[in-house]
């Protein structure tokens, strides 16, 4: 009997769980560990010039596999992007490399 080797990709069927909500989040923490990568979603506002509020609504523990996964399928996307809508411009009063990216 002969195997025969298909190249065919399988077939994704995509479904939601009773519990899936979405939500808007313009804050991202990151945090890892040697075991993983946790997102920590939430919203950020400013009410007075000095003080920032920021509610966290969920978290997300990624491999670090699947954490860089998602860094290619993000910066591809922003790619295209920026060469649809333009540049994206970053506020530089955002936390540098040593704390939380929000």
């Amino acid at each position: 009997m002969s195997q025969q080797k298909t190249n065919a990709e399988p077939k994704l069927n995509l479904s939601s769980t009773p519990d899936y909500r979405e939500g808007y989040a313009n804050s991202v923490q990151v945090r890892m560990s040697v075991w993983d990568f946790m997102l920590v979603f939430g919203t950020m506002n400013q009410e007075a010039p000095d003080e920032l509020t920021i509610k966290n609504f969920q978290g997300v523990y990624l491999s670090p596999q699947q954490a860089k996964a998602l860094l290619n399928v993000l910066s591809h996307n922003l790619s295209q992007y920026e060469q649809t809508f333009g540049t994206i411009a970053l506020d530089q009063q955002l936390p540098t490399a040593g704390g939380p990216v929000h």
